[in-house]
């Protein structure tokens, strides 16, 4: 099979992107894949350190509202979708397959015009404008949501659920066969945390999250009186924990970090989360049965409150909105569920039941379909 991957812009994007082809690889050894991508996002350092090649293309961005760089924008989705059919016409795909982005777009354009199979994944609870384009002519629509508002007008939509990464698929399947406990240890170990003692993991993506970050520095004395935190801040947005950590006597439990690319690590050994809602995140903590405390993004369309709706509906997790998230409110939800170990227990089997191990199988299945 030769399979064009068009996707980027952040690590949610770029994950399933990789996901998918590491599915397809190890099915086929022999597939041919490359990918199409952008010089601003993550997938600059993401693809080719996976291996694959990597085609950069014009950033042609819909601006959210009217503003001057919107008069520009024929020009730039012209140049994109030139560039994707030179690819095309030289890599000879047998599908193209567009992950949603600034990319997605002329992919699934010059796709069209040439008659190459397109299957379009989205992963948000709500459908960007990209894959609502790809979705008039796609021969497959997959979503991660059922609730997904994003169906095929010509050809079939299917649920597969988000493609996880190997390590995080991996962990999730040990820990559904009850062999999670050695994947603790050996987290426990890499981080130089106690795998025997209740451990709270704060993350706010590959990008952090201020808001978590200044709710978690003032809940600081609490959070770290009630479990060992594993705080991971994003890149150059540590200074005001560790300054909060200082002041409450450098407690050895509350460990800080600004990136964890081995996130199997700290999932192996967190008992309760407290992060955003993007949907990789979201699908990652249903797939490992981890319950969590969701605080969506108070920007853009609405998606990330969204994308834990079903998983909070079904007892896995709570929303706390960012607009009323404060240290006091914090160290409450945490103390509570720490103080009842039952009902973190019966939360990780709720968000466990809500959640998906297989998606980037089931998008193969998809894929292998067309070629």
């Amino acid at each position: 099979m030769r399979i064009l991957l068009a996707g980027g812009g952040s690590a949610g994007h770029v994950n399933p992107l990789l996901a998918t082809a590491e599915e397809l690889r190890r099915r086929r050894p022999g597939t041919a894949v490359e990918v199409l991508g952008t010089e601003t996002g993550l997938e600059k350092d993401l693809v080719p350190a996976a291996g694959y090649p990597l085609t950069f293309i014009p950033r042609a961005r819909l601006p959210r509202r009217p503003s001057p760089e919107l008069l520009g924008l024929p020009a730039r989705l012209r140049d994109a979708v030139r560039t994707t059919a030179a690819v095309i016409d030289r890599f000879a795909p047998d599908v193209v397959v567009g992950f949603g982005g600034y990319v997605s777009t002329p992919a699934y354009r010059a796709a069209f015009t040439r008659g190459i199979p397109v299957v379009v994944h989205e992963q948000n609870a709500r459908p960007g404008l990209a894959n609502r384009y790809g979705a008039r002519r796609a021969d497959v629509v997959a979503v991660t949501f059922a609730s997904t508002p994003l169906a095929a007008a010509r050809g079939r939509t299917v649920v597969t659920g988000l493609p996880l990464r190997g390590a995080v698929a991996e962990l999730a399947r040990e820990r559904a066969e009850g062999r999670g406990g050695t994947h603790r240890a050996e987290g426990a170990r890499a981080l130089g945390l106690d795998p025997a003692l209740p451990t709270l993991l704060i993350t706010g993506g590959s990008l952090g999250a201020a808001s978590v970050n200044a709710a978690a520095a003032g809940a600081l004395p609490r959070l770290a009186a009630t479990a060992q935190v594993l705080h991971l801040t994003g890149r150059g947005k540590s200074g005001p924990v560790r300054d909060a950590r200082a002041a409450a006597g450098d407690p050895a439990g509350y460990h800080i970090r600004e990136y964890l690319g081995e996130m199997q690590h700290a999932y192996a050994c967190a008992d309760l989360v407290v992060t955003r809602s993007g949907a990789g995140m979201v699908c990652e903590l249903a797939a490992l049965g981890l319950p969590a405390l969701y605080v969506p993004l108070p920007v853009g369309n609405g998606e990330q409150r969204l994308n834990a709706a079903d998983v909070v509906a079904a007892g896995g997790g709570v929303i706390i909105d960012d607009a009323v998230l404060t240290p006091g409110l914090l160290a409450t939800r945490v103390v509570a569920l720490f103080s009842t170990p039952g009902d973190l227990l019966r939360m990780g089997e709720r968000a466990a039941g809500a959640g998906t191990r297989d998606g980037a199988a089931r998008l193969a299945d998809e894929i292998e379909a067309l070629a």
